[in-house]
């Protein structure tokens, strides 16, 4: 496992004002332990300008500063302001100590191998420790999944096989994506695009998506949604980097209701492929069985603080294996925004002398991305309550933990 070291190039963002606001916690209260799953902050469009981008429209797409699929130098901005905010919170509930390092060991930050990851674990450390030796690990070889946050299939059977594209396609045929189609069709130019002139193929509403479950693979799919998806991706991260709005799909979205269709696209790729129990059970269970290690089995020898950084593919398929009620987060279009975090939560009740569990999604809105805002706790990121069905919680958002350790064990079987 190598060690990264600390990005260094952001020091003069951590000038950055405290503040004081509290949480709502109840009397007697005590904050023990934390582990933040988080995704990698804002990158470069996976699809680049080649492949899918351009074959589906005739128009030009505007240039990144960074290679396709990389951590952008906003990326690392946002993270150090998470990072910071994340810091006061821990020392406002006593975890850490305003303005000390951790003691050695107390903090383990754990990233799958591929540069936005890793990076972005870095910025985060920088922002939440700055000066502090806090190695961000990770696999030796950069580039390549590791093997806890690769989502992919590892059962080989054929039964598993047809289980999974059954379930895929019943994720999918749940959706009503006509309406964003059709926006996205008109956005694009599409019935002008090279996918059109070249390959006939000049409807995103008629053609078929193509699933699959391959073995060591990723789901996937083939088709309109995988486009969808692609496109939408790319107005997103557009509009999150800074573009100005004539550039951020050529000037065509101008209204919330426009990125409420279009994002449609983007979260429907994501249920489709991740979010059906069948899926998300077997492609999450390394995960699952990582964070089970960590908050339950070995406990005891337990960090004050883990983060591990991975995907939207990772967040999603974690929540539907571990049975999440659903969620809806204010201020947001996608459903596993850049950056956001699911903070679980080991606390101890003094008073009844039982420690509880409670579970957040942490993240930073649409506009708090786009305008680069400093987040302090009077300036907060977003946080949402999250609920698992195996754990109902109290008025506080308090499970107990020893149904939380149920939950957690039958999962990671």
């Amino acid at each position: 496992m190598r060690k990264a070291p600390l990005v260094s190039a952001v020091a003069g963002m951590l000038a950055l004002v405290s503040g004081a606001q509290a949480q709502n916690t109840p009397e007697g209260y005590q904050l023990q332990q934390v582990l933040i799953m988080s995704r990698h902050n804002l990158r470069a469009p996976l699809a680049d300008n080649g492949s899918v981008l351009a074959q589906s429209t005739p128009n030009e797409w505007p240039q990144w500063d960074v290679p396709g699929g990389q951590l952008t130098t906003k990326g690392g901005v946002l993270e150090v302001y998470m990072g910071h905010y994340m810091r006061e919170w821990l020392a406002q509930e006593g975890l850490v100590k305003a303005g000390e390092c951790p003691a050695p060991q107390a903090v383990y930050a754990y990233a799958n191998s591929l540069q936005r990851t890793v990076a972005t674990a870095q910025f985060f450390i920088t922002g939440a420790f700055p000066g502090c030796d806090v190695p961000v690990h990770h696999q030796e070889k950069m580039g390549t999944m590791d093997p806890t946050f690769n989502p992919v299939i590892t059962d080989n059977s054929p039964a598993f096989h047809d289980k999974a594209i059954s379930a895929m396609q019943a994720e999918r045929q749940g959706m009503q994506l006509e309406e964003s189609y059709r926006l996205l069709a008109q956005m694009t130019r599409y019935s002008d695009s090279p996918a059109c002139k070249e390959k006939q193929v000049c409807s995103l509403t008629e053609a078929k998506d193509s699933f699959s479950a391959d073995y060591g693979k990723e789901p996937g799919v083939s088709g309109p949604l995988k486009v969808g998806n692609s496109l939408v991706d790319a107005f997103t991260l557009q509009y999150y980097e800074g573009f100005p709005m004539d550039q951020v799909a050529w000037g065509d979205i101008n209204s919330d209701q426009q990125w409420r269709v279009l994002s449609k696209l983007k979260n429907g790729y994501q249920d489709a492929l991740f979010t059906s129990r069948e899926v998300a059970q077997n492609v999450a269970k390394p995960l699952v069985k990582y964070i089970d290690k960590a908050l339950v089995t070995d406990r005891d020898k337990a960090l004050a603080i883990t983060l591990l950084v991975g995907h939207d593919s990772n967040i999603a398929s974690l929540l539907t294996a571990l049975d999440f009620t659903p969620y809806q987060l204010h201020d947001q279009y996608e459903r596993t925004p850049i950056g956001g975090k699911i903070v679980f939560q080991r606390w101890h009740d003094k008073q009844a002398n039982r420690d509880l569990m409670k579970i957040e999604y942490v993240y930073q809105s649409a506009q708090q991305l786009r305008n680069a805002e400093v987040l302090t706790l009077k300036s907060p990121a977003q946080r949402v309550t999250l609920s698992l069905k195996g754990c109902p919680v109290d008025a506080n958002g308090f499970c107990p933990m020893d149904k939380f350790t149920m939950v957690m064990n039958e999962a990671a079987k």
